[in-house]
This record gives structure tokens, C-alpha cells and sequence, in this order.
């Protein structure tokens, strides 16, 4: 299996470099994890040599929109990207970043990441209920606040007209767009974060939020009871 360590004794000897996101792509928030949870850069001395983990502000506080975040590792490496960060960051929210260093000041004196755990794993449980009612496979995540599910026994009509920037896309995208103008429901389309090549992998998934309230939630729920007379087993 590709554990952290298979990976860290694979990369050590041809000196690649090792960049962790444990809060991001993969779906484990470190702050924000179900399961145990270890960082690549713990595992030893030498892998942490080869190692930047970058973390997310905006995953950590659900606060995506912010776009601050932050990266950890030995000082060679932390330059090259410093390097190529100016290149590609003109402006800087200094009032976000200081409101996150704060945040992260009082968060652990608050006990805010016990509560996160606690009230996202009960969100994440009261939201999957509507897929065993459904019938529906869905993912169940080790961390964060995302629940993927399969949308293959949803069976769009076939005369439905998608706008052109929709109509050329994986078949994701169509379903995003339908639950979103007949049920009111907003969901990403995960193929989004493939290759082209590979996209097919996720064109029966979407992708749902579910740090919202409880009743939010269970308007989502009610909403997406709606789908009933669109599956076919």
C-alpha cells in the first residue's frame, strides 16, 4: 500500500522532493481528522529533509475563500518557494494573515479543534443519512468536512439541454448542473481536479459541503430527496 513511509523510503534515495498536503487534495485535515493521522515529515529525520507540507488556513477555520496559508520545512527548500511565490502572488491579504495567526493563538486554548471534530463528525453523519435512504454509495471521509457520492443510478433525462459550457464536460458536470437548477442543490464536480486523460474516474461523483448548519442541512436532505424518481437500480 502506498503508506507515508512506503513513499518516504522510496523517495529518500533518488532525493526527490516530498511535498505533503495534509489538508488539502487528499481529504485528510490535520486539525480535522477522524482517524490517526501521520505527517510525511515525522517519519524521520531524512525524509523530513526532503519534505515541505503545506497547509490551508481556509480548511482548517472553513474559511476556503480566504486563500491563506502556510509551509513548513527545511530552510533550502522554504526558499525556492518563497522564490517562486512572489512570482505568482502580487497582492498580499496581510488582514487575513494576521486574523489567521491569531486564530491559531487561541484555537488550542479554546479547545476549537476538539470541538471541529466532534461537531464536523456528527454534521457528516446527520448529511449521509439521505444516501442510505437513497440507496446512494458515498464516501466515508478520515478528515475534513467533504463527502463524495456516486451518482451512477441517477439517470439524467435525455433531453435535457445543458448550456455549452456544460454539454462538453464529464458527465459530473451535467449532474452539478442539474441538481442545481430542479433541486437547489450546489455540489462540485470532482473531475475538475483530474487530468483530461483521467477525468472519467470521477464522472459519477460530486462532491458535497457539509460545514453549514443543521438546518441547512437538513434542507439540503429534504432537497435531495428529490432525486427518487430520477434512479434506476
Amino acid at each position: 500500500p502506498y503508506t507515508n513511509r512506503n513513499i518516504g523510503v522510496w523517495a529518500r534515495p533518488l532525493a526527490n522532493w516530498l511535498v505533503s498536503w495534509p489538508t488539502g487534495g487528499v481529504g485528510v485535515y490535520d486539525k480535522l481528522t477522524y482517524t490517526p493521522f501521520t505527517r510525511m515529515a515525522s517519519l524521520s529525520s531524512s525524509i523530513a529533509r526532503l519534505t515541505l507540507t503545506v497547509g490551508s488556513v481556509g480548511k482548517h477555520f472553513y474559511a476556503t475563500g480566504w486563500r491563506v496559508g502556510f509551509l513548513i520545512g527545511p530552510e533550502d527548500l522554504v526558499a525556492c518557494v518563497r522564490k517562486a511565490h512572489t512570482r505568482v502572488c502580487f497582492v498580499s491579504p496581510s488582514i487575513l494573515q494576521e486574523a489567521a495567526a491569531v486564530g491559531y493563538e487561541v484555537a488550542e486554548k479554546r479547545g476549537f479543534w476538539a470541538q471541529s471534530i466532534e461537531q464536523m463528525a456528527e454534521k457528516m453523519k446527520r448529511f449521509c443519512e439521505v444516501w442510505d435512504e437513497l440507496g446512494i454509495p458515498y464516501s466515508v471521509p478520515d478528515g475534513g468536512y467533504f463527502v463524495v457520492a456516486n451518482m451512477k443510478k441517477v439517470k439524467l433525462p435525455e433531453s435535457y439541454v445543458y448550456p455549452a459550457h456544460i454539454s462538453g464536460r464529464p458527465r459530473d458536470f451535467k449532474l452539478a448542473w442539474f441538481l442545481i437548477n430542479e433541486l437547489g442543490i450546489g455540489a462540485i464536480p470532482p473531475s475538475e481536479f483530474f487530468t483530461d486523460s483521467n477525468a472519467h474516474i470521477m464522472e459519477d461523483w460530486l462532491r458535497f459541503a457539509v460545514c453549514r448548519t443543521d438546518e441547512r442541512l437538513e434542507l439540503a436532505k429534504e432537497r435531495l430527496r428529490g432525486l427518487k424518481k430520477y434512479i434506476e437500480e
